[in-house]
């Protein structure tokens, strides 16, 4: 049976809102290192699988991802 962690760990609270993300994205960064160990959510695969048969049913509806990446750093810019 695993142990108990404390929610948020101990010191948490203390640190910045930066500080805080920064300590989150490095536990993803760690959990994500073996991709095989994270589970994917059914739910997920529904979705690829829709927008799969959707892209093959009309293959002009997508976007390039260049466009969408340029349009998503501009918003990002704007803020």
């Amino acid at each position: 049976m695993p142990k108990p962690i404390p929610s948020p760990p101990p010191g948490f609270d203390d640190l910045s809102v930066e500080e805080r993300i920064d300590f989150v994205q490095s536990l993803w960064d760690h959990i994500a290192a073996i991709p095989k160990q994270v589970p994917v959510p059914d739910w997920h695969r529904r979705i690829i699988r829709e927008r799969l048969e959707s892209y093959r049913a009309d293959h002009t509806a997508g976007r390039p991802w260049a466009d969408v990446r340029t349009e998503i750093e501009a918003k990002l810019r704007d803020r």
